[in-house]
C-alpha cells in the first residue's frame, strides 16, 4: 500500500487513512440483550463507535399530562458520556444531544407500533462511550434492536448509516476525521423490508447526481447493517433457547 500524503485523508490510489476503500464500511461488532435490568438493550461498536441502548418499557406514564390517548409516547435520551470525546465533554446535555435525541426518535418511530398501548411511554436511553463520527447513526441501530429485545411490535427494524464528500471523493461512513475535514455528510436511516427512508440529513454541498450516488451509497450500507442486526437476534435467542435446552436437561437429571 502507498503512503498517504501528508494531510491527505485518501491517496491517489482511493485509499482512506483506516486502509478502507471508499465503498466500505467500518467493522461493525452488535449484541443484543446484555443488560439485565432494562426491558430491551443492544451494544454497538461501529469502527471506533462505542454505544450502549436500553429500552424499559411500555410503562405507565410520567408525569400523566405527557400521555397520549391514542398511542405510546415514544421518549428518546441521546446522551454522549464525558469520556466518549478526547476533550472531557460537560456530563449536561448540550444542544446538539437534545437535537439528536429528536432526530433519533423521529426516525425509529415509524418502525414500532406505538398505536398497540395508548396513554403510555416506551423510554429509550442512548449512551454514546467512545464517539468518531457516525453516533447517531449508530445509535439509531441498535436503538431499533433494543427495542425489538424489549418485544414491542415493529413494523421493521431501521438500520442507519451516512456517506459524504471527502476531498471530492464520495466515500461511505465517515469517520470524524473524514466528517469534520469533508466537504458534505448525509446521515440516512432505512426500513429495508418496507423500503422507506425515517431520516435524510445533510451537511455540506453536493452536486444532483453525487446525491443520488450517496444516497445509493447509504442505502447499500443500511442493507448490509441489517444483515448483521438480523444475525444479532438471531444470535441472541439461539443463546435463550440453548440456555432453556441446559436448564430442562438439569431438572430431568434431579428429577432422576
Amino acid at each position: 500500500m502507498s503512503q498517504k500524503k501528508p494531510g491527505k485523508l485518501i491517496d491517489e490510489n482511493d485509499v482512506r487513512l483506516d486502509g478502507r476503500k471508499l465503498n466500505e464500511m467500518r467493522p461493525l461488532k452488535i449484541e443484543v440483550g446484555i443488560l439485565g435490568n432494562a426491558d430491551g438493550s443492544a451494544y454497538i461498536e461501529h469502527g471506533k463507535n462505542k454505544i450502549l441502548a436500553a429500552v424499559y418499557g411500555p410503562r405507565e406514564i410520567h408525569p400523566k399530562h405527557q400521555a397520549l390517548p391514542d398511542r405510546a409516547a415514544l421518549r428518546c435520551r441521546y446522551h454522549m458520556a464525558p469520556f466518549s470525546v478526547q476533550e472531557r465533554k460537560s456530563p449536561a446535555p448540550s444542544r446538539r444531544e437534545l437535537e439528536l435525541s429528536k432526530v433519533i426518535r423521529e426516525a425509529l418511530e415509524p418502525s414500532i407500533f406505538t398505536e398497540y398501548y395508548p396513554r403510555t411511554a416506551i423510554d429509550l436511553f442512548i449512551e454514546v462511550l467512545q464517539a468518531d463520527g457516525g453516533t447517531r447513526c449508530a445509535g439509531i441501530t441498535a436503538a431499533s434492536l433494543a427495542l425489538a429485545d424489549a418485544g414491542i411490535p415493529m413494523r421493521d427494524l431501521v438500520s442507519a448509516c451516512a456517506a459524504g464528500k471527502v476531498e471530492g471523493r464520495l466515500v461511505l461512513d465517515l469517520t470524524d476525521m473524514e466528517d469534520k475535514s469533508g466537504e458534505a455528510d448525509m446521515p440516512l436511516a432505512y426500513m429495508p423490508n418496507l423500503n422507506a427512508v425515517t431520516l435524510l440529513q445533510m451537511d455540506g454541498m453536493l452536486t444532483n447526481e453525487e446525491f443520488e450516488q450517496v444516497v445509493n451509497m447509504t442505502l447499500e450500507g443500511c442493507k448490509q447493517i441489517n444483515q448483521l442486526q438480523k444475525e444479532a437476534l438471531r444470535a441472541k435467542y439461539e443463546a435463550v433457547k440453548e440456555a432453556e435446552i441446559e436448564k430442562e436437561e438439569v431438572e430431568e437429571e434431579g428429577e432422576e
